[in-house]
């Protein structure tokens, strides 16, 4: 089942210049959690090659038109890392990655993280996952960028295999194994939610059908939502899936005026949205620095944006 549309935030875990801080980043994930905001997301990359250019290319998993937000000394802190933080300051907000490139971890250590995190946050893990763009991150973790969606695939496989079972048997090209017991499992049963990220393609609508409890769509399915959204539930239910059992990303469409967001205007196509099926509103906003503060406006935001769900 999906939840009430609710609000999240993507925090920025990633910077051109080393910050003279990085708490900004977990008070931010503080006052989200006061105000009542319902996910916080941070995201990935492991390494970066030099040819960034290639974030431009939709046919590399990259976005029309797309800049990468920092060039290749750019600094990334592991997200499951800033999550784990963020999950002993926090007490009932969610935890996201988007996205995850999780076929760049073995897959029994990212169980074995992931249920962890879970357990320790009571529960509050949703785990975004994709495929990626960069050839070179592959590369440097002694991966076939070209089988990308099938490690993906493979990935997760033994990820909700391990989270399920007590005792877990698994045979495929890429790994085979007996009898494996691994504990604790996470609180959330069967295991993690997984939100699947893509374009509305063959592959990742068959990855979506499969695994995932909510879609990230990305590209032009992304820019256009509910165009977007109704050519996914097309796809999965092709697949035989209910697409009503999925949860979706879409972005709060920011009216800005010359002194500042005018938030009526902003909540004016939230229902619209809902009707479409959005469920996860990702709002981008100049948040005030300091805990306090920070939790002052977004409880402002959390009170309109509930006025029209």
């Amino acid at each position: 089942m999906k939840d009430k549309p609710y609000l999240s935030l993507q925090l920025r875990t990633f910077a051109s210049e080393e910050p003279e801080s990085w708490s900004p980043v977990i008070d931010q994930a503080v006052a989200a959690d006061r105000a009542g905001i319902g996910k916080v997301v941070v995201s990935d990359h492991v390494v970066f090659g030099e040819n960034l250019d290639a974030y431009a290319d939709p046919t590399l998993g990259g976005v029309a038109g797309g800049k990468q937000p920092t060039g290749p000394d750019g600094l990334w802190l592991d997200p499951l890392t800033v999550l784990s933080v963020i999950a002993g300051r926090t007490s009932k907000i969610r935890l996201g990655t988007n996205i995850l490139l999780a076929a760049l971890r073995r897959p029994a250590v990212l169980a074995k993280s992931v249920a962890t995190l879970d357990v320790l946050s009571g529960g509050r893990v949703d785990l975004g996952v994709g495929v990626g763009w960069q050839k070179e991150e592959y590369e440097a973790c002694g991966l076939d960028f070209s089988s990308r969606g099938r490690l993906l695939d493979h990935t997760l496989e033994v990820c909700q295999l391990i989270w399920a079972e007590e005792k877990a048997d698994y045979d495929a090209p890429e790994l085979t194994f007996s009898s494996i017991h691994a504990m604790p499992k996470p609180l959330q049963k069967p295991g993690v939610p997984l939100w699947v990220s893509g374009t509305v393609n063959k592959h990742s609508m068959a990855r979506l059908a499969k695994f995932g409890s909510g879609w990230i769509p990305w590209g032009q399915d992304a820019v256009n939502i509910s165009k977007g959204i109704e050519a996914m539930r097309n796809e999965v239910s092709a697949l035989g899936r209910d697409p009503s059992s999925i949860a979706v990303v879409g972005t709060l469409p920011i009216v800005r005026e010359e002194d500042g967001i005018n938030m009526s205007a902003t909540m004016e196509s939230v229902p619209s949205l809902v009707a479409s099926g959005v469920t996860d509103f990702r709002a981008y906003l100049p948040i005030p620095t300091g805990v306090e503060e920070a939790t002052d406006y977004l409880s402002g935001v959390v009170e309109r944006f509930r006025e029209v769900v």
